[in-house]
């Protein structure tokens, strides 16, 4: 254990002096390796390989860049601000309406980009405007973009769900299946808190004007192509008509051809497109290979084990380990962005969470959950300062002090998902009963 914890040590101080979260897993499971090995150093250059290989020619792993590129064509496509217009045509004339319509839509365009930075910076853009419109406190506005910016990792298809199955060797199409409904309750609990605030001060979520039948109609039609590419996709992988990585090609496929109906491709755009998607799928790539590296390094030192043995020395109840496990992620948060802790973390964890019988789909999705929550936790959340880069006449503090009923909200969903684990497990075991 001595050597990890050294390993881990070294780690931290690399990533504090802010090398590449990728090169300093490599670098420290490698060097890792070949110390466990009596200074082994073609033993560690030869498992080191193999993980590179193995991950590159890994066929299922080519979800990751053609969900991306599905996502890049989507945002092109400008169909954020469909998006949106449709959400407050059903929630716009509400108290709070304008913020509880731009949770909905950030909950929607994440499904399709994935990505929780690229949803709050984009959705900064549409929805701001509208809501200073109507006299929307800056706290509530940006807050209920900061914080519905955090769905994009969990509703599926989601990236982070994605390595979290490559690093615990799991099902993508259950963890897709397991996120669905906690993502729909995370929106439904981030309205609730836009209503909370309301009901605490009217003035902060003011009403907007209500659409007529007919507008709301061409609302719906506007988005119709992203919801029918959307539930094409996901309908697939559910009912085991496609597999996950069958259902990326379609999904990019199908982006591709709304973007060329839209008449917003040129080849200017689609170039920028491609090599967006080659350049953040190569980071992502990097970043697994790293972790598995790293990983390497740290069953073999076998930490996972004597964690194992430690709890059961102890007699620790499993919740209570989790709880542990959980209150760890969220001081984490603090200081760390969501990938970093994800990677560092999971490989030890997992293994300790699996041996004390927890269902490691369900873990997952605990995992993105609070890894969400790390999104808008000062002092770093990096949803928040995205949002104070786009919107840069709004303090960062007013945005934290703007979140935390956001935050609460979260906390409270965090909890039921632990006690009331069939939320998660729910879908997933459906789709081996159909």
């Amino acid at each position: 254990m001595l050597t990890t914890l050294i390993g881990f040590a070294v780690l931290m101080v690399l990533i504090l002096l802010r090398m590449p979260i990728a090169f300093a897993m490599g670098i420290v499971g490698f060097i890792g390796y070949a110390a466990l090995g009596d200074w082994n150093i073609n033993g560690a250059l030869s498992i080191s390989a193999k993980r590179l290989i193995d991950t590159a020619q890994d066929y299922g792993l080519s979800v990751i860049p053609m969900f991306i590129l599905m996502g890049n064509f989507i945002t092109k496509a400008g169909l954020s601000q469909e998006l949106y217009r449709a959400c407050y045509a059903f929630f716009g004339h509400k108290k709070g309406g304008l913020a509880m319509a731009t949770v909905a839509a950030c909950g929607g365009f994440s499904a399709i980009s994935g990505s929780s930075l690229a949803t709050s910076a984009t959705m900064a853009k549409v929805a701001m405007p509208s809501m200073r419109k109507y006299g929307y406190s800056d706290g509530l506005a940006a807050a209920s973009i900061a914080a519905g910016g955090t769905l994009g990792i969990l509703i599926p298809p989601s990236v982070i769900l994605i390595i979290y199955g490559v690093l615990t060797e799991q099902s993508i199409r259950d963890l897709f299946a397991a996120g669905f409904l906690p993502g729909m309750l995370g929106i439904v609990l981030y309205m609730l808190a836009t209503r909370y605030v309301v009901w605490r001060d009217p003035k902060a979520g003011p009403c907007g004007e209500r659409m007529s039948k007919a507008e709301k109609w061409h609302a719906i039609r506007s988005v119709s192509a992203i919801l029918g590419l959307f539930v094409l996709v996901m309908g697939g992988i559910y009912g085991g008509i496609f597999t996950p990585t069958e259902a990326a090609g379609i999904g990019a496929g199908g982006a591709f051809l709304i973007a060329l109906y839209r008449k917003t491709l040129t080849l200017a755009i689609l170039q920028d497109i491609l090599i967006e998607t080659a350049r953040t799928s190569t980071m992502l790539f990097g970043v697994i290979i790293g972790a598995l590296i790293y990983s390497n390094f740290v069953n073999r030192a076998g930490l996972p084990d004597d964690l194992v043995n430690l709890i059961s020395s102890v007699g620790a109840e499993p919740i209570l380990v989790m709880l542990a496990i959980i209150g760890i992620y969220i001081l984490l948060g603090t200081v760390f962005e969501s990938l970093s802790m994800l990677l560092l973390t999971i490989p030890v964890f997992y293994p300790l969470v699996q041996s004390m019988g927890f269902d490691l789909i369900w873990f997952g999705i605990i995992v993105v959950v609070v890894t969400e929550i790390s999104l808008i936790t000062p002092p770093v959340g990096l949803n928040i300062f995205v949002l104070s880069g786009v919107i840069k006449d709004i303090k960062t503090s007013t945005i934290f002090k703007g979140v935390t009923p956001f935050w609460c909200a979260d906390i409270i969903r965090l909890m039921l998902l632990l006690f009331i684990p069939a939320l998660s497990l729910w879908l997933p075991g459906m789709l081996y009963t159909t």
